[in-house]
């Protein structure tokens, strides 16, 4: 009998577990394909701080081998994008950095396009030497800037803002972390925990600027293109060095793909309690793109839960 198709958009944390949990219970009911952006096989985002720190190495992070994938009979795909879904023919269509397009056709869908981090609409947002902190081609850059420059300046005072700012304070950097609420991780701790922790992140050296409002970012050059950052200005007037600027000031569910396949959107792909689409049976979502009642999760244990609840359906 000839197996049902199943492709799956995204090679995260989320939408491998799904894979997993379906490998567990019903190993033969479809041929598998994987496209993932990235050109690794799965690997644990949470992990890429120590990555940056130096304490562990990007192999080390890798959850799912490049056999893994063989050994499950599962075709991977590193390194293109999904460009295209025809959900009348059900096909996918991905291109690679030489611009050649893969097609995949599909019986069942599994869109798995994570999340975006979001980036200051400021001025001077574009310069070279700004990024977020989201994957590892982003802590590649941060290792190399560590040996290149002195000064940087991560915008956020939440745990992936303080672990960018530690990590490159072990490399070497000169970091400050400009926080605009009161107290740091506000939303993990209260004030007198945040006042702590800030002060003993001082103790090791960390620079601080509380309450701070970004206003702009400014580049090395006048010639109009900017070249890369050299400071950040804030809206008081006063000014900071920054060769390289971090920012981790959230995520936003990375729906975009969704969109323009016409898929109802709200706070996420949104889906119905078996990680299906309200819009196309045929296509599920899960992980930090998926809207679940009104609610799109960061966190690893729930999206682990619907990766569970869609393996089953």
């Amino acid at each position: 009998m000839k197996k049902s198709k199943l492709v799956m958009i995204g090679n995260g944390m989320a939408g491998v577990r799904t894979l997993e949990e379906l490998l567990k219970i019903a190993p033969d009911l479809y041929d598998i394909t994987v496209f993932g952006a990235e050109p690794h096989p799965n690997y644990n985002r949470i992990l890429l701080s120590p990555v940056l720190a130096g304490e562990q190495t990007v192999d080390e992070i890798v959850l799912n081998s490049w056999e893994w994938y063989t050994d499950n009979h599962i075709t991977l795909h590193a390194g293109k994008k999904v460009f295209e879904v025809d959900r009348i023919k059900r096909i996918v269509r991905a291109v690679d950095a030489n611009g050649a397009v893969t097609e995949a056709e599909y019986d069942r869908l599994l869109l798995c396009t994570g999340s975006n981090p979001f980036i200051l609409p400021v001025p001077g947002a574009a310069l070279e030497g700004v990024i977020a902190y989201r994957d590892i081609a982003d802590t590649n850059t941060m290792i190399e800037a560590a040996t290149l420059y002195k000064n940087a300046v991560v915008i956020g005072g939440g745990l992936l803002g303080l672990e960018a700012a530690n990590g490159l304070m072990l490399r070497g950097m000169n970091v400050t972390v400009v926080h605009v609420m009161p107290t740091l991780m506000e939303r993990q701790l209260d004030t007198v925990a945040g006042k702590m922790l800030q002060k003993s992140l001082e103790d090791r050296g960390l620079k601080f600027l509380i309450g701070a409002q970004t206003k702009g970012l400014v580049g090395n050059t006048d010639d109009g293109k900017g070249g890369r950052v050299k400071a950040i200005q804030f809206k008081d007037g006063t000014e900071v060095a920054a060769d390289l600027v971090v920012m981790a000031v959230g995520i936003r569910p990375n729906t975009e793909l969704a969109e323009k396949m016409r898929l109802h959107c709200n706070k996420g792909i949104v889906v119905n309690d078996t990680m299906q689409t309200t819009t196309d049976a045929r296509i599920y979502a899960v992980g930090e793109c998926a809207g679940h009642r009104g609610i799109a999760y960061g966190l690893v244990a729930p999206l682990f839960e619907q990766a569970k609840v869609a393996a089953n359906h």
